[in-house]
């Protein structure tokens, strides 16, 4: 199988999708607007780096004649793009004639087709041209489903490597994990002063705070913890590899992913599998994963109601330690990645199969021949 992608490459997510593509048999091909290396890629081309939205749209005629040219030498059976208002675009509008599989991650349907009348329009216009889709939460799947398209919707997860993120052994003090973004939809801010609350009501918890994931409000968020007296107890971790990720988690007691805008959160799902009772915000997509059973749901941005869980999973050791193992059990039933990706595989499968062009190439492979 032969696949042409349309994606950030520098984003994990997209690195991680490739790899397991290339590791079930598939040659890829990346185009992005910023190149990085993509294990699994055997090539990556770059169109119109930058960052401004309207590049997107005049990228459109060379994204259309490196597809052509890549469509007489690589020959794709299918091209996916990553990311509906943006890559996704460029999937759709691509010009070659092989199934397009579109995948939403979160805000491209949840926020961004509210900025503008433009902007819906151009997710309407790429999810209708999808010959596939898929978004990992169920509210996705409800809100692409408004617009219509004649392609089959897939809710497909990211995933947890459940190999890789595992329960340890916690430290022996009171430690809180947050993996998100420095940005403003994922509320650091808030973390930290429901911690600074918390630290006060319960001063010998020895309790520390690790913020991972690094962003643009690091400076600010800095000279928050020095106003309120918290550099010992908060440790700026920034982006880590997966293993310093793990290590991270293993050693807290709670996670805590308090977005006012998500989808299924990739590392809310890492916190699952390592055992870890999760914190979360009151939306569809963190309802769909976090119950009594496996956290605390608080209201989006209510600093009260944080700070009320904290003290509930220190006060409560036993009761979060079975919050816990209960969502280790759920991501290997319901989210590990292997999973999740060997079901995309099948409806990539299926996808390519009315496809005449590689069954034609297919037909032309002698037996022992490379195909």
């Amino acid at each position: 199988m032969r696949i042409l992608f349309f994606a950030d490459a520098a984003s994990v997510h997209t690195r991680r999708w490739v790899a397991a593509a290339a590791e079930r048999g598939a040659r890829c091909i990346v185009i992005t607007r910023q190149s990085a290396e993509v294990p699994g890629a055997q090539e990556v081309i770059t169109i119109a780096p930058g960052q401004d939205k309207l590049s997107w749209f005049k990228a459109l005629p060379e994204v259309r004649r490196v597809a052509r040219r890549l469509g007489q030498t690589f020959q794709p059976d299918l091209v996916h793009g990553h990311y509906v208002t943006s890559y996704g675009l460029w999937a759709a509008a691509c010009g070659l004639p092989v199934p397009k599989v579109l995948t939403a991650w979160g805000s491209d349907i949840l926020v961004t087709p509210r900025e503008s009348r433009l902007m819906r329009w151009v997710v309407g216009w790429s999810l209708r041209r999808a010959d596939l889709i898929t978004a990992d939460s169920l509210d996705m799947v409800e809100d692409i489903a408004r617009y219509h398209p004649s392609a089959p919707v897939h809710q497909i997860l990211w995933g947890a490597d459940t190999d890789r993120f595992v329960p340890g052994t916690p430290g022996t003090d009171f430690e809180v994990v947050s993996l998100r973004s420095w940005e403003p939809n994922y509320n650091i801010d808030l973390i930290i002063e429901a911690f600074a609350r918390f630290v006060t009501m319960r001063p010998h918890s020895h309790a520390r705070l690790h913020l991972l994931g690094g962003g643009p409000m690091e400076a600010a968020l800095q000279e928050r913890v020095a106003s309120l007296r918290l550099l010992q107890q908060v440790r700026f971790h920034g982006r880590v590899g997966d293993q310093a990720m793990v290590d991270a988690i293993q050693r807290s007691r709670v996670s805590v992913s308090v977005p006012s805008s998500d989808a299924t959160s990739v590392s809310v799902l890492e916190s699952m599998a390592c055992g870890l009772p999760i914190i979360a915000s009151d939306l569809p997509a963190n309802r769909q994963w976090i119950d009594e059973r496996g956290g605390w749901i608080v209201p989006v941005r209510d600093i009260d109601a944080l700070t009320e869980a904290f003290v509930a999973v220190h006060d409560q050791p036993a009761q979060a330690m079975a919050r816990g193992a209960h969502n280790r059990e759920r991501v290997i039933r319901e989210a590990s990645r292997r999973g999740q990706m060997d079901r995309m595989w099948q409806l990539y499968e299926q996808v390519i199969k009315p496809n005449p062009k590689l069954r034609k190439r297919k037909d032309a492979v002698q037996p022992g021949a490379p195909s």
